[in-house]
């Protein structure tokens, strides 16, 4: 079976079975934690392909990973379901799907605006209630970064939109007006 259809799978009964019981969002959190966890560190996906690890220790590895507490009896059903269909090395991607499927569902759109300096708090909101604006009714997740090498502006990301407002690019620009005349 193809291996990123399996993901999708079960991201997908998870989202379902987790908004039947009023969980969607703080799985959605656990997830973006998992997420983070795996991208900081990458041993976590070695210990669940070793098949000397137990599932306990899998599980457990995974829970501390996404920051579960022992009280989210949702995650805990969905990492014993991994550990019953041997789906533990999978755990990434099914987290990157649910993160997917939750977004979609939600209508949640994800903004990475990067400058070449610290934005102040002013220039932040006018651009975030520019972008509100852009995307519609759908609510966003901003996240903003220096990138000195922009030399000035910003660049706005989301889905497979970009905006570049960046010197560098207009510098790019001019250099490829002038080779071309």
């Amino acid at each position: 079976m193809n291996e990123s259809l399996i993901p999708k799978r079960y991201a997908k009964a998870l989202y379902e079975f987790a908004s039947d019981c009023g969980n969607a969002g703080s799985i959605y959190t656990l997830m973006k934690n998992l997420d983070a966890s795996f991208a900081s560190t990458p041993d976590i996906q070695k210990a669940l392909d070793n098949p000397y690890v137990g599932n306990a220790d899998k599980s457990a590895l995974l829970a501390a990973a996404a920051a579960a507490g022992s009280d989210n009896a949702v995650f805990a059903r969905f990492l014993a379901l991994l550990g019953q269909n041997k789906r533990f090395p999978l755990a990434r991607p099914i987290a990157l799907a649910y993160i997917d499927a939750y977004r979609k569902a939600n209508r949640i759109k994800v903004v990475k605006v990067q400058s070449a300096s610290d934005l102040d708090a002013d220039t932040e909101a006018k651009l975030k209630k520019i972008i509100a604006a852009h995307i519609g009714g759908d609510s966003m997740e901003y996240t903003s970064s220096v990138n000195p090498d922009l030399i000035g502006g910003f660049t706005v990301q989301t889905g497979n939109e970009r905006l570049d407002a960046s010197v560098v690019n207009e510098l790019k620009q001019l250099r490829l007006n002038l080779i071309s005349k």
